[in-house]
């Protein structure tokens, strides 16, 4: 089975036929063993063992994963749906970035930027407190922080805008 996976903003090519692996055109022997009792595998490619653990993304095909320590966020999805997600992408309109809203009622514990910062896809802007957990909410596409409409210590609710973003100037 052939997948491309993105990792770090990389396309790789990844293609498993048994206990072989083929990864950008170079075959390697591979396997994957279950730790009993908790979330590792240990990966070994040719001579190197590898621990990784694996938890789901938000869509299908991405995986937050943990190798040797290191976390890396990667998406693998099949020739097949790789091609229907890169053609959706590609007919979608450029939306912009997108206002910071909060994905449950909380308090909010931190605002890490100010109006005017740049920010980057991906960066922590805000955190909030809810059930007991501190939760570092993200922003989507990169932007310019146009508006902060929160305070530290704010009950918030559901759907709330904290952190509004314009885009870049160029």
């Amino acid at each position: 089975m052939k997948y491309l996976v993105d990792v770090n903003g990389k396309r790789i090519t990844v293609e498993l036929d048994g206990a072989q692996v083929t990864v950008d055109g170079r075959t390697v022997e591979a396997s994957l063993t279950h730790v009993a009792g908790t979330p590792v595998r240990l990966v070994r490619v040719g001579e190197q063992v590898h621990r990784v653990t694996a938890r789901r993304g938000a869509s299908r095909g991405q995986w937050l994963l943990d190798v040797d320590g290191s976390r890396v966020e990667a998406e693998a999805l099949d020739e097949r749906m790789r091609a229907i997600k890169d053609l959706t992408a590609a007919s979608a309109a450029a939306s912009g970035p997108a206002p910071l809203v909060a994905p449950m009622p909380g308090l909010v514990v931190r605002i890490n930027v100010a109006p005017g910062d740049t920010v980057s896809a991906g960066q922590g802007l805000v955190v909030i407190e809810a059930m007991k957990m501190e939760n570092e909410l993200r922003a989507t596409t990169a932007g310019v922080v146009t508006g902060i409409r929160v305070q530290s210590g704010q009950a918030v609710d559901k759907g709330t805008v904290l952190v509004d973003l314009g885009p870049i100037p160029e």
